[in-house]
């Protein structure tokens, strides 16, 4: 649990009076990413605040090293993040996540079950807990933990094949272990395990959707509804233990099961933060997948989705590139916006409101200063008086000559 001071100020960063936040972070509604050894910003996410953006960086056993995955988190923080994610796997996982904590300003995750079975061939499940605990002592501020990963689950997934099968590869690494082991999955059999740790360095544990849906056929099927409901369960034991948590979610939806997906999450998980990859609103669009992302992760936040982890083009590709990480940030960060616009934030309202009115005035200035992504209006802009779409057609310009002239 996080201190009255660092409460009372983000309940101000946000514009949300202080008993109102406070109240809803004691029942789970909100949950703050800051490990209690973290130098970087806190950044609370869940009910009432505004909708907040992750950004996953992090070299494959096959492409990149330690410097780019650093200029992809530079990028990341400069258009806007919230939090990155260091999805790091290989040899080299431990360097780079060591040079992301240095660097990074905001929150950082990490998925350790990347780690785990990259630092080990056939972990024992002692290891699971070890590699978390490690990472957590290095001052990791949250992470997503596959609990909802299960001998039940796995039971039905046999005789029950999927479209697009298991595409989290969390999901997937713990699935082969308990094929292999015949054992439970121990960030579920030995849950409060995982508790005490968290706990223990006040970070927050993301309920990962290990089921989540690889297609748009497997959406809303029964493995991701049993595991919604087995993470609300172990959700409310992380509240009881004093140990902020959210829950993640899916995955490949349709837009017209969107306003479903997180309905189920708030009913089944008793109000928890949703944490969404997306959703992606269709299976074929690789290349654009940052655009997918952006129409379902809008549509998702304005039904009540809290934090967006983003989508690059390179999505289902390949590892992401610098360009990639850029345009990922943006597009998400546009849904973020126009999320908070339809919930009606005052502070986003208000921006939109002072962008339009120098618009109406054509003082690009004033709109270079207020627009999500300042870099677009070049020193081109700033000297013309219209733009170069309408020149003297400019309706705009027009309609000011009239107001002008009803005025007098």
């Amino acid at each position: 649990m996080q201190t009255k001071k660092l409460i009372r100020r983000l309940a101000a960063e946000e514009g949300i009076p202080f008993k109102v936040f406070e109240k809803n972070y004691k029942a789970g509604l909100i949950a703050i990413m800051k490990s209690r050894l973290s130098h970087r910003r806190a950044v609370a996410v869940g009910q009432g605040l505004s909708v907040k953006i992750n950004a996953n960086i992090g070299l494959s056993p096959l492409a990149s090293d330690w410097k780019t995955e650093i200029k992809k988190l530079d990028t990341a923080i400069k258009y806007g993040a919230d939090a990155v994610m260091d999805l790091s796997c290989g040899k080299d996982f431990l360097k780079v996540l060591k040079k992301v904590l240095e660097r990074s300003s905001v929150p950082v995750g990490t998925v350790p079950a990347y780690h785990i079975f990259s630092k080990y061939k056939r972990p024992s499940a002692g290891a699971f807990f070890e590699v978390i605990e490690e990472q957590l002592a290095m001052g990791v501020d949250f992470i997503t933990v596959h609990c909802g990963v299960t001998r039940e689950s796995l039971d039905y997934l046999r005789n029950n094949p999927r479209l697009g099968g298991v595409v989290s590869r969390g999901g997937g690494l713990i699935f082969g272990w308990m094929l292999e082991t015949g054992e439970e999955n121990p960030l579920y059999g030995d849950f409060d395990k995982l508790l005490k740790i968290a706990k223990k360095y006040s970070a927050v544990l993301s309920l990962g959707d290990g089921l989540r849906p690889g297609s748009i056929s497997d959406a809303n099927d029964y493995l991701q509804i049993l595991e919604l409901k087995t993470l609300g369960k172990l959700f409310l034991k992380a509240r009881r233990a004093g140990v902020d948590a959210m829950i993640e979610g899916p995955g490949h939806i349709p837009l017209s099961q969107i306003e479903k997906v997180v309905k189920d999450e708030k009913k089944f998980c008793h109000g928890a933060p949703f944490y969404v990859l997306g959703p992606l609103v269709t299976d074929s669009a690789a290349g654009f997948d940052h655009i997918t992302s952006a129409i379902g992760g809008a549509l998702a936040a304005s039904y009540g989705a809290d934090f967006l982890c983003y989508v690059t083009p390179a999505e289902h590709l390949g590892l992401p590139n610098d360009d990639d990480v850029r345009m990922g940030v943006i597009a998400a960060r546009i849904a973020a916006h126009a999320a908070d616009i339809s919930k009606g934030r005052p502070a986003s309202l208000k921006r939109d409101e002072i962008v339009s009115r120098a618009r109406f005035r054509l003082d690009w200035k004033a709109m270079k200063k207020n627009i999500l992504f300042p870099e677009v209006i070049s020193k081109d802009h700033l000297s013309q008086k219209v733009c170069t779409m309408c020149g003297d057609f400019c309706p705009i310009e027009q309609t000011r000559r009239v107001m002008k002239k009803i005025a007098k």
